[in-house]
């Protein structure tokens, strides 16, 4: 299951401290010499892992990108060729292989446990990509954490019905790890993006008076105006008509969405017995009459009264023929 969401709560230089160790992460894939480039214990970061769930979706994706960098990009279902430094070509290496046996059926029909061939995609590849893709969301990345190309986990899961569910299960929780990523970053208590905002300003470049008076006319709507909204802004070639009917498109779909939360909201609410628009004074504990099946007339009432004749009518408990008086024709 994926952590529950919460909000980084990090101080600017723990936030400074977090980027510069998951940036040695992602080159080396070792925690504890990421964290030693800081000149801090493993712990510190660990700590932090176990009570930012953002934090810990960035650990996760930052073992991805190293594992990646490391393994060799395949080539022609073959070994893989790494370039050298000086710029000319690799020599083949071998891709790691996977030496958990697999079970297998023989000519004769018997099962028989064997080796698999080198190259060939296993228990413990796909495990590694399933690992790194339920904490990036990428396939192609998670391949290539993995040893091995996209297309053949694509064919795995074509194959298999168990790895297309494990597939799916990881995609879902990298997506929300992911999504709570991007949520803790846009915090103001994140600091992701506010170093600049502590640095002493640079000079400004020399320009003209007209230059200067340019440049205020162009950004004064952006800094003293509401600006428009990217996404309702006239595109370029969209005449007046196709813009209005996109904006009336866009609010009919907003204000269906708000009625539909809602409709949604009353049923809970009514549900639950509170006051809706429809039904603003609910009745408390109402009472529920019995079936009139379970009626069985004046016996349960009073037992010491004889039964009546079912042929003869009652009004108001009294039998018609009982009453003096009272002509019945």
């Amino acid at each position: 299951m994926a952590r529950p969401f919460t909000p980084d709560r990090f101080t600017r230089r723990q936030a400074a401290q977090n980027a510069v160790f998951l940036a040695a992460l992602r080159r080396t894939g070792n925690a504890r010499e990421a964290a030693s480039t800081l000149g801090y214990n493993r712990s510190t970061f660990t700590k932090r892992r176990a009570a930012h769930p953002a934090f810990a979706a960035k650990w996760d994706a930052a073992l991805a990108f190293a594992s990646a960098a490391l393994k060799d990009p395949p080539r022609n279902a073959e070994g893989d060729r790494r370039p050298e430094a000086g710029g000319g070509g690799g020599s083949p290496q071998p891709r790691r292989t996977d030496i958990t046996p697999t079970t297998t059926r023989t000519a004769n029909g018997r099962l028989q446990l064997r080796r698999p061939p080198a190259n060939r995609l296993g228990h413990a590849a796909e495990q590694a990509f399933l690992t790194a893709l339920s904490a990036t969301a990428n396939v192609r990345l998670s391949a290539a954490a993995a040893g091995f190309s996209h297309s053949a986990f694509y064919a795995r899961r074509k194959a298999s019905p168990a790895f297309a569910r494990e597939m799916r299960l990881a995609l879902e929780l990298g997506y929300e790890q992911v999504e709570a990523a991007l949520l803790a970053s846009i915090l103001p208590g994140a600091h992701d993006h506010d170093e600049w905002r502590h640095n002493d300003p640079p000079p400004i470049p020399p320009m003209t008076a007209n230059q200067a008076l340019q440049l205020l006319h162009l950004h004064a709507k952006t800094v003293h105006l509401q600006e428009e909204p990217p996404h309702i802004k006239r595109r370029r070639g969209e005449s007046s008509e196709a813009h209005s009917y996109r904006l009336s498109a866009m609010y009919e779909a907003r204000q269906a969405r708000d009625r539909e939360a809602f409709d949604l909201a009353e049923a809970a609410r009514n549900e639950r017995g509170e006051p809706t628009l429809t039904n603003p004074y609910p009745a408390q504990n109402p009472v529920r009459l019995p079936a009139l099946d379970q009626v069985t007339g004046w016996s349960k009432a009073d037992p010491t009264k004889v039964a009546h004749d079912p042929n003869v009518a009652l009004f108001g408990g009294w039998r018609l023929k009982g009453l003096k008086g009272v002509r019945v024709s």
